[in-house]
Order: C-alpha cells, then structure tokens, then sequence
C-alpha cells in the first residue's frame, strides 16, 4: 500500500520560512518523479515544483520560482520543499505526488499517487 505523508506546514507571517516534508512508502521512491502541488480555498490545485528520479532535473511554477527549492533524498524516501519569503497567497493545502515517469510531470493527471495535504497558511 503505497503512503505519501507531508509534515512541517503551520502559520507564519509573511517573509518568513517553512520547510515541508513529504516521506513515501509502498513503493520504490527512486522510480518516481516528484512533485508539490497546492489547493487554495475556493482554487482548483496547482502546480508548485517537481523533482525527477535522480533529483538532476526540477520545475517550477512561475509564481514560486527564486522563492522554493525542491528536493529529494532517496535514501530516506522523502522528498522536501523549502519555502522562503512566504506570502500570504501562498496560503493553501500543500500536496506532494508520485509520478512512476521518466520525465518530469508538471500536470496533476500524470502523477499516480497522492498526500492528504499540509496546511500552510501565511499571514500579512
């Protein structure tokens, strides 16, 4: 039964930091690309960042890129998201994915397996 749990989303004021875990198991994480997504309320979810295979190749949204950083470490089968300089339309559900692709999908129909979600909410 493959698992996607994100941690480390909480309330922090605009400008600040949040680093996001995602940990896998069930499946063998270094076959998957993966990816962050986010859903705002009312929003339909989005694209955030994705990280191949081997963590050489990864994407951003326009909207985050400079700002977060994705990142992968297969031993542990986690992947992260390091966000800084928060702002308050980066409060969302965050969602991290699995991708069993070569390339690096930036699509939500493309990714196999998903999280419950991390709130993250940034306050002005």
């Amino acid at each position: 039964q493959v698992q996607l749990v994100e941690s480390g989303g909480g309330l922090v004021q605009a400008g600040g930091s949040l680093r996001l875990s995602c940990a896998a198991s069930g499946l063998t994480f270094s076959r998957y690309a993966m990816g962050w997504f986010r859903q705002a309320p009312g929003k339909e979810r989005e694209f955030v960042a994705a990280i191949s295979r081997t963590g050489v190749t990864r994407y951003y949204a326009d909207s985050v890129k400079g700002r977060f950083t994705i990142s992968r470490d297969n031993g542990k089968n986690t992947v992260y998201l390091q966000m800084n300089i928060l702002k308050p339309e980066d409060t969302a559900v965050y969602y991290c994915a699995a991708a069993a692709v070569g390339q690096v999908p930036t699509n939500l129909e493309e990714y196999d397996y998903w999280g419950q979600g991390t709130q993250v909410t940034v306050s002005s």
